[in-house]
């Protein structure tokens, strides 16, 4: 551009601004043929976007017409024809980061297309940007609940929601470093808060097992008068008053369980099956005495020791020290799993829920005092 053209730029007066590379400026469009727009800056200077700088925000800008007005960023001050060299990519991307930082402050959710996956999450493109919607950031129903936490699986479940539109809320973002954080399950959470209002620690609830995890299951619920679902956790040492290995030993997805609500943090909610039923160790002292012999099936065979089944309810630790009198190198040499054995009671703690047991015979007062001492 000519020094006469940009001094023309200037605005009137005692505070002067010249247009310089990467400025945005506003202007009027004077024509949209071919592949070039042109604009008219401020009736002092033709600008032209052309090429990429139009093309890579088509979309955008598809449906301008004339005497439309148009923000578009200063490329180059004079091209080969004495125009200024627009571009309505730096401009879009401006106008779009701008965009977003006012979705961020007003919490509106808006839709974003899933482009790609990784271990961490989602790609996803916003308004023309692109962002990132981490795994923890993923509604409870996209979650991907993996058994065993494998990677590869939890991959292939992510990579399943691409093409897939979802709606999210800004969570962070920061023009410079072109970094964009969404998050869909703060709009889950916002959705849930009317519904969570109506539970309360105690409620009793009926729901139905909607996911299974190494730490527990998952059961999705109604509250009374709701019409739409929560979904709560049982904890694996909540599921039953018995020890267990696994949730899934009791329990598969579809099951129809009952659960007491005994915790709410915000949008989790923590429920308990076992609270629904008496809690049999309340007469386990009743049922047996410390030093009777009983018989009991090895359901687990640990390097500390076996776990026993008396009854349905009520388990025992045969500890390693009480399986033999001799030193104990390898306890599967004295007991299998499935295998039913005698036991000897030799400790009962009903609010520990523990029970203690041996295969050794009772002791005199000097065997143990010698035991002690050495």
């Amino acid at each position: 551009m000519s020094a006469t053209k940009m001094d023309n730029l200037m605005v009137e007066g005692n505070y002067t601004v010249i247009p310089k590379l990467g400025d945005m400026v506003k202007g009027r469009v004077l024509s949209t043929k071919g592949r070039e727009i042109r604009v008219d800056i401020n009736g002092l200077a033709v600008g032209v976007v052309r090429g990429r700088e139009l093309f890579t925000e088509a979309e955008l800008y598809k449906n301008l017409k004339i005497g439309d007005m148009v923000e578009a960023t200063i490329v180059d001050a004079e091209n080969e024809n004495g125009e200024v060299e627009l571009s309505f990519r730096y401009a879009g991307q401006k106008k779009a980061w701008g965009d977003l930082d006012g979705l961020r402050v007003s919490g509106e959710a808006v839709p974003v297309k899933v482009l790609d996956a990784n271990k961490g999450g989602l790609l996803v493109r916003v308004n023309h940007v692109q962002g990132f919607l981490p795994v923890s950031q993923l509604a409870p129903e996209h979650y991907p609940r993996v058994a065993g936490g494998d990677k590869q699986k939890i991959l292939e479940k992510l990579k399943s929601f691409v093409g897939e539109t979802m709606r999210v809320k800004i969570l962070d973002l920061n023009e410079s470093d072109e970094k964009l954080i969404v998050s869909e399950k703060a709009i889950w959470e916002d959705e849930q808060k009317n519904v969570i209002a109506q539970c309360r620690i105690g409620d009793a609830i009926s729901g139905e097992v909607s996911a299974i995890a190494d730490f527990g299951a998952f059961v999705k619920f109604y509250p009374k008068n709701a019409t739409s679902p929560l979904e709560g956790l049982v904890h694996i040492s909540e599921i039953a008053w018995q020890r267990i290995d696994h949730p899934k030993d009791v329990l598969k997805v579809g099951d129809t369980v009952r659960a007491e609500i005994i915790g709410i943090e915000g949008s989790k909610i923590f429920l308990s099956m076992k609270k629904m039923i008496d809690d049999p160790w309340k007469d386990v002292a009743r049922k047996y005495k410390i030093g009777e012999w009983v018989e009991g099936k090895i359901i687990k065979v640990n390097p500390f020791g076996f776990f026993v089944e008396l009854d349905q309810d009520i388990q025992g630790l045969a500890h390693v020290s009480e399986l033999s009198d001799k030193p104990v190198e390898d306890v599967t040499t004295l007991g299998k799993t499935g295998e039913v054995r005698k036991f000897r009671i030799v400790s009962i703690e009903a609010d520990e829920h523990r029970l203690g047991l041996s295969l050794r015979e009772e002791r005199s007062e000097e065997e143990k005092a010698k035991e002690v001492k050495e």
